[in-house]
């Protein structure tokens, strides 16, 4: 039977009667009325997005399952007074669901709908993936989507960092340099060496809001942080210092950008973003004209817009010299070798001194670090506040 839109399941009941023997007799016992449920959502239409409420006509609530046809199970809570049960997650789109509730008078009632597909669907690209196990002290966990995000806050609620030392951290909402939204959590600080970090993207049926579409699955991976390595590239005295754990390693000389115009290097706090290795790198790619067109060996990627570290054996004569590249941090054939075999993604990557264009945008690779921890919080779609994981 249907109250207003809602969908009342009659289930079994319990009932009962006497029998009695020859000249006695019988008092049938008062029969209960059958557990009646409504659901909120119905029919096999129904708007996915939010989420599920079961309500009690009468009576109270004792257990309520709400599974879907994959073995999925939606978790909820019983409100105090036992008349409702809400999930905790939204019903996502597409998906057949079965709601089945007991009362406490152990009567049954069940119900089932399928909510209707999404209009738009959005995806996302994460970093660190899961192929990359261990990572260094500087990277974020990062976050870009395919379609617009105006639902900023509804989507943050649903992201989760949680570590193995309790590292404090916030995320940050901003643009990517594809143009496109993405959110990172970074650390106050650096992270420590050994933590082991675990992301949970449970965005499956929330809605990124107008342009952006519906999530329809979650997302989730997991690394640990690795050797603390820190390079530092200084322009003045062309001069790159590696660091491990606190102590210098090595001294590497270096030729940097060309000080003045667009061959200048980035300057600031970077984070090395990929090991390329061997690949072609054309200055036309780089709004640089015809200044270069070749293959590049030991390739390590600083920003989007094309700043690496890597070998530059036609360069040696400046190397520890002056900084004569296009804007890239060269150096010889074995000491990028060297380099490539021992750096991680993730390792902190710091250019001084003068000569540099400036530091690059936030989303033009991982520049959170140059901003303060108060800057990174107010990024945040929940009021900056931090989170603990």
């Amino acid at each position: 039977m249907l109250a207003g839109t809602a969908l009342l399941a009659a289930a079994l009941t319990a009932c009962g009667g006497g029998s009695g023997g020859s000249g006695s007799g019988n008092a049938e016992m008062k029969k209960k009325p059958d557990m009646a449920m409504s659901v909120n959502l119905t029919g096999d239409q129904a708007k996915p997005g939010e989420p599920v409420k079961v309500t009690l006509t009468e009576g109270k609530l004792a257990l309520v399952k709400v599974s879907d046809g994959k073995g999925g199970e939606l978790p909820g809570k019983i409100a105090d007074d036992g008349k409702t049960w809400t999930s905790e997650r939204n019903a996502s789109p597409g998906t057949d669901y079965k709601v089945e509730a007991q009362n406490t008078d152990s009567q049954s009632a069940s119900a089932q709908f399928k909510t209707a597909a999404a209009d738009k669907v959005n995806k996302v690209t994460i970093n660190p993936g899961k192929a990359t196990a261990v990572v260094g002290i500087a990277q974020p966990v990062s976050i870009a989507f395919d379609n617009p995000v105006k639902n900023k806050a509804e989507v943050e609620k649903h992201l989760k960092v949680t570590t193995s030392n309790n590292t404090e951290g916030s995320w940050g909402w901003f643009k990517d340099y594809s143009g496109n939204d993405r959110v990172d959590w970074r650390p106050k600080e650096y992270w420590k060496s050994g933590t082991d970090v675990k992301v949970e993207m449970n965005l499956n049926g929330v809605d990124s809001g107008q342009g952006g579409g519906m999530f329809v699955k979650d997302y989730n991976t997991e690394f640990k942080i690795g050797k603390d390595r820190r390079l530092h590239v200084d322009l003045d005295t062309h001069k790159m210092t590696v660091t491990e754990d606190g102590q210098a390693v090595k001294t590497i000389p270096v030729s940097a950008g060309t000080p003045g115009g667009q061959k200048a290097s980035w300057s600031g706090k970077m984070v090395l973003m990929a090991k390329e290795g061997t690949i072609r790198m054309d200055s036309q790619t780089v709004g640089l004209g015809d200044s270069y067109d070749k293959m590049v060996d030991y390739s390590m990627r600083l920003t989007w817009s094309g700043m690496y570290i890597h070998a530059a054996p036609w360069n040696n004569d400046n190397f520890g010299r002056a900084n004569t590249s296009s804007g890239c941090v060269g150096m010889s054939d074995s000491d990028a070798k060297a380099l490539f075999a021992e750096a991680q993604v993730g390792d902190l990557v710091e250019v001084t001194g003068d000569g540099s264009k400036g530091k690059a945008d936030v989303g033009n690779g991982y520049g959170e670090w140059n901003l303060s921890w108060d800057e990174w919080k107010a990024k945040s779609a929940l009021s900056g506040a931090p989170q603990n994981g």
